[in-house]
């Protein structure tokens, strides 16, 4: 083992650069703290995320960073902008993917302390390492714990779950009722146009008949006519028929909600 080495730093960190493992990870030539430590993420944060800012200060830098990270753009913007904590895990990640010394990022610099390799990789988005972790930071534990649910969710949580989960069914359940109810509106307003037609098949029967009487027609078109009237009569009945079962169907459709 390396003198001067912390214990952490001989862990293999989640992204592909052995040689990582083997720096000495420092802080203003002390040796940085144990991450297992309470505090010390928290203690580092504000540092961290003013050698981010400054990493991707110029344009385009945030996204490029992103994507050699395997992070969305977006997501680094909140972790810039403060909405979003960051772990040591990301942090030591930054170093290796961009060719940073090991504990850069815990001091803080200014522009010109940038080594060149590293804007370099940067600007030309071009990782000299594969992260593999995450940027969540690890929450601390807490000394007195409320009893958890047998299943393993919060109550709070669960319930919160399960009120989305009714409104979206309640939701879905309104939309469909307003479909159906205008489709019942439309088939009833056909069954009555069927109904109630605006001229009434006797009446048009009696002047189709008028016309065959006075025309001197060939019994082959006689029979033709004859015959259209008997099968508008017939159908027009079918059709009413369909029609009636139609707006029942739809009306046993979630007639028991």
């Amino acid at each position: 083992m390396h003198a001067g080495i912390a214990p952490h730093a001989q862990k293999r960190l989640p992204f592909q650069n052995d040689d990582v493992c083997k720096r000495v990870i420092r802080t203003s030539g002390k040796k940085m703290e144990d991450p297992a430590m309470e505090d010390s993420d928290e203690l580092l944060l504000p540092v961290w995320r003013a050698n981010l800012v400054l990493l991707t200060r110029e344009v385009g830098a945030a996204t490029r960073l992103a994507r050699m990270m395997t992070f969305s753009a977006s997501y680094l913007k909140l972790m810039l902008s403060g909405q979003r904590e960051f772990s040591e895990e990301f942090v030591r990640g930054i170093e290796a993917v961009t060719g940073l010394p090991a504990g850069w990022m815990n001091v803080s610099h200014t522009e010109q302390d940038i080594p060149a390799n590293a804007r370099e990789a940067i600007d030309n988005e071009q990782p000299l390492a594969r992260f593999r972790g995450t940027a969540h930071p690890v929450r601390k534990k807490t000394v007195l714990r409320p009893p958890e649910p047998i299943f393993g969710q919060t109550a709070p949580a669960k319930r919160v779950e399960e009120e989305t989960l009714d409104a979206e069914a309640h939701r879905r359940q309104a939309h469909f009722r307003k479909v159906r109810d205008l489709a019942i509106q439309d088939v009833r307003r056909f069954e009555r146009h069927l109904s109630h037609a605006p001229v009434e098949l006797a009446s048009m029967r009696s002047k189709v008949e008028d016309v065959i009487a006075a025309a001197d027609l060939d019994d082959p078109i006689q029979a033709d006519l004859a015959g259209r009237l008997e099968q508008i009569e017939k159908h027009r009945h079918l059709l009413l028929r369909h029609v009636e079962r139609l707006q029942a169907l739809l009306a046993q459709i979630g007639g028991g909600d």
